[in-house]
């Protein structure tokens, strides 16, 4: 009987499974969404839960925390900077897991687990699909292609004047 044992071993040694945990929730807090194992995701949504509650608190004791887990220093940052501001209403549940199917190769179950409020500047690329989105992307296309224009007429003219320097330069020695 397993009483007061908690969590999965995975076939992993302990210290084979902390350090797998720590980069899954590096990975987690940079990409905001991976793809891995179900039974691996189940465990990192304890671990990854307990991380952005840390970094909802925003304290120096919470960042030495945080540090166990994470030890990227920009991951750490984004995690107190960004994360943790953007879960302050939330009281818990930040990530998700969706599961995919089965594996090919192993035919173990494959799920992907994500945090549940995406960045700002993710939602309105999903919200701006139609005929009006698709409007308003053809004018900045083409106010590119003409500051591209721009740019390559101003550059031409110092390419031109560089080797003449040059020569100039290799006469007098």
């Amino acid at each position: 009987m397993k009483h007061r044992i908690a969590g999965r071993r995975l076939d992993r040694t302990t210290e084979h499974r902390t350090a797998m945990f720590r980069n899954m929730v590096s990975s987690l807090l940079r990409h905001e969404r991976i793809q891995t194992t179900t039974p691996k995701a189940k465990e990192l949504k304890r671990i990854a839960d307990k991380v952005i509650t840390l970094g909802k608190k925003g304290t120096s004791h919470a960042r030495r925390l945080a540090h166990r887990q994470v030890r990227d220093v920009e991951v750490l940052n984004k995690l107190f900077d960004t994360l943790g501001p953007r879960f302050a209403a939330r009281p818990g549940g930040y990530t998700r897991i969706i599961k995919l199917g089965r594996r090919q190769g192993d035919n173990a179950e494959v799920a992907v687990i994500e945090l549940v409020e995406k960045t700002p500047a993710e939602a309105p690329k999903d919200e701006g699909k139609g005929a009006k989105g698709e409007a308003k992307a053809e004018p900045k296309a083409a106010k590119k292609t003409e500051a591209a224009k721009k740019t390559e007429s101003e550059k031409k003219p110092k390419a031109e004047k560089k080797p003449k320097a040059e020569k100039t330069a290799t006469k007098k020695k």
